[in-house]
């Protein structure tokens, strides 16, 4: 049966259709006046729409709803209430109120809060962000109604990751408008950041998985062998898409459009067994409410289907991991993209300073960006060669990169290149132009057209923080130029030169060749960029006095804030390791090296059986064999004696950066100690003998 995408398209939510059908005209005059241009919220339209809403879920089969929020485990969170309001006859009714809409209150002080909320201070509300619809979250034994929201302490401090990145759109709005009023755009009232994060994944057969305790408890591979072939052949990506695999990005189709999700691009990615889902761009903040649930979805599907969808940044070692490219543009209310550079983008002067405030904005708080992108599975990922390095810089493309030395080296542009005619040589196919600029898959910070795509983010990630980074130091820098344009005498020539100036002081920042290289990373280093290669080094960043102050001013974080974060971002770190570590203890203790011993004697067994039977017989390669799996078992048992001590140290040191750079600097090099000679011994013992499904099974056999 075929899907009928239009008529599933947005069903599950309630979105502006549903509310304009729904709601009385003056209540859903109000309630568009509240979304679009941030009117107080009328407490009587808050009780007509939660009527509404909750009529319109009941059709839908929910007997529930939730206030659906993001708190700071980078993962979403939910406590459900039924809509039942009892009667004393022993009968009930089913009511929902607008104070039940606007607001909830989970326990506070069970989520990380870095020291924001003590144990015993557990008040916290939910408040409802009636920018993004709420939706229907249909699974097998549920249907629940999901009221999107954010998440503050009794005391007021954001506990959760939507209500910054809300702060950083208001507060990069503020500033957008200030630039356009100076340009004579008296009109545009409204100015959000558009957002199409691509999300990357791995699918793996759920019985293997079930077989593997790291994949169990970690969402990685500890150990593992590499297969004869992985990706060398470049045979995977674009590939022909497995049926198996269709059939999961069928269903996982279906269910995001019922989202409002847009879907749009789906296909094999470079290693085996991945795949990638684009979507289409959003609202900043819908975008990262609809990325958490392509994440959930995708899960949920794949357990469906006798899969296991892997969102790890590195599920498997010597093959790409995964990122989750995220398309950032700038847009008013008028449908202007304030980052389209147009036919002729010398002239387009209004571009251009948005470009060079851009160019600023991430050069001067590289450490920011940088930090935004960290999480413990990233740290496996960026720098390889399937990935940005750890080094931040912005790629512009050919006809950018020539304004930019224009203005460098003149002073001004006074022209832009064209893209030539595509022509192949063969009559029958069509001739068209080709785009001015090529693409650079190695850039962390690339233009591609009309937005720049931040490639550093991890696919576990929640967007949310990369984007109040980002548009909280573009704000600072939009502020700055405010500030000294309105101020000038000559609106026209103090343009030009802030352009130009900026251009010519940030220049550094560009960087359009191949960012693997070790070239790229020498030339960094003379050019003075940071080369920040791991999380444990990028936490302070978010502490430092420069930094504390740009978030304060613009409202997006308080000092005490960002310290609650960085707190938290080592703690996440120093467990993350410390579970993967325990995880391999576990494994080696209890299934490599029984595993191997049984294995071992099985082959002494053969040896004294066949000596048994004639002296003459040759059993050499089953003496060296043993040798050699004695060796390496040796030398595994070392490690594992090492990684247990140093384990057991890291857990009794205090919480923060000290146990973070230990885990870091010794336990995780403990671990990859352990993992080499287990990892040899895979290739020595059979695979009958060898206790879980190897990559080979786990990559190639979905």
């Amino acid at each position: 049966m075929k899907t009928d995408v239009k008529k599933i398209f947005g069903s599950n939510v309630f979105n502006d259709a549903v509310m304009k059908e729904r709601l009385p005209k003056a209540a859903y005059k109000k309630m568009k006046a509240t979304i679009d241009a941030g009117a107080e919220l009328d407490p009587e339209v808050a009780d007509i729409v939660a009527h509404e809403m909750k009529e319109w879920a009941i059709e839908k089969g929910a007997t529930h709803f939730t206030h659906w929020f993001q708190p700071l485990t980078g993962i979403t969170a939910e406590k459900h209430d039924a809509f039942i309001d009892p009667q004393g006859d022993g009968t009930t009714l089913l009511r929902f109120s607008g104070k039940e809409l606007i607001k909830g209150e989970p326990d506070a002080s069970s989520f990380p809060s870095g020291g924001l909320r003590a144990t015993f201070e557990a008040r916290g509300y939910t408040a409802w962000d009636c920018t993004s619809p709420a939706f229907i979250k249909e699974t097998p034994h549920s249907t629940i109604l999901c009221i999107p929201t954010a998440f503050c302490s009794y005391k007021g401090e954001a506990l959760d990751k939507k209500t910054p990145l809300l702060r950083s759109m208001q507060a990069l709005e503020i500033q957008v408008l200030r630039i356009l009023r100076l340009f004579g755009n008296k009109t545009a009232k409204h100015v959000t950041t558009s957002v199409g994060p691509e999300q990357e994944y791995f699918l793996v057969d759920k019985e293997k998985f079930l077989k593997r305790k790291d994949l169990i408890f970690t969402g990685r591979t500890l150990f593992g062998a590499m297969p004869p072939k992985g990706q060398e052949m470049d045979d995977h990506y674009f590939g022909v898409i497995p049926e198996r695999v269709l059939e999961f990005m069928e269903k996982f189709n279906e269910e995001l459009w019922k989202l409002g999700i847009s879907a749009k691009t789906q296909h094999n990615e470079v290693a085996p067994a991945q795949h990638e889902i684009a979507p289409i761009y959003d609202q900043n903040n819908i975008a990262t409410d609809h990325n958490q649930l392509v994440m959930e979805t995708a899960q949920r599907v794949a357990d469906e289907l006798g899969l296991k969808c892997l969102l790890h940044e590195k599920p498997f070692a010597g093959i790409n991991g995964s990122g989750k490219h995220n398309n950032w543009s700038i847009c008013t209310d008028e449908g202007e993209n304030l980052l389209d550079p147009g036919e002729t983008p010398h002239e387009n002067m209004q571009f251009l300073l948005f470009l060079a405030a851009i160019l600023r904005a991430v050069d001067e708080h590289a450490d920011l960006l940088r930090l935004s992108a960290s999480t413990p599975g990233n740290d496996h990922r960026l720098g390889a060669n399937e990935a940005p390095p750890a080094i931040i810089s912005i790629f512009l493309g050919e006809q950018l990169e020539d304004v930019v030395e224009q203005f460098v080296d003149n002073g001004e542009a006074t022209s832009s290149l064209e893209g030539e005619e595509y022509i192949s040589g063969v009559h029958s196919l069509p001739h068209f132009q080709k785009d001015a600029t090529d693409r650079n898959r190695t850039s962390p910070f690339a233009f591609t057209g009309n937005k720049f795509e931040f490639r550093m983010v991890g696919s576990t990630q929640s967007i949310a923080d990369p984007n109040t980074v980002l548009n909280t130091i573009v704000a600072e820098v939009l502020s700055d130029m405010a500030d000294r344009l309105e101020a000038s005498d000559d609106l026209p020539m103090a343009i030009h030169d802030m352009i130009k100036d900026t251009i010519a002081a940030h220049n550094r920042i560009i960087f359009n060749g191949n960012g693997y290289s070790d070239e790229w990373v020498a030339e960094a280093e003379r050019r003075g960029l940071p080369n920040i290669k791991c999380m444990v080094d990028a936490v302070p960043a978010l502490v430092k006095e420069d930094a504390v102050e740009i978030f304060e001013k613009h409202g997006v974080y308080t000092k005490a804030e960002m310290e609650s974060r960085a707190e938290v971002m080592y703690e996440t770190y120093a467990k993350t390791i410390n579970i993967e570590a325990l995880t391999m203890i576990d494994m080696a203790k209890k299934q490599i090296v029984p595993a191997t011993i049984k294995y071992q004697t099985s082959l002494a067994e053969s040896v004294n059986a066949i000596k048994a039977a004639s002296s003459a017989v040759d059993t050499s390669v089953q003496e060296a064999l043993m040798a050699d799996i004695s060796a390496n078992l040796k030398a595994m048992y070392a490690a594992l004696a090492h990684l247990e001590e140093v384990t057991n140290k890291a857990e009794e040191m205090e919480e923060g950066a000290e146990q973070g750079h230990y885990y870091h600097d010794v336990v995780f090099a403990a671990m990859d100690e352990l993992r080499k000679p287990a990892d040899k011994l895979e290739m020595l013992v059979a695979k009958s003998a060898w206790p879980f499904p190897s990559y080979g099974d786990l990559i190639f056999e979905v």
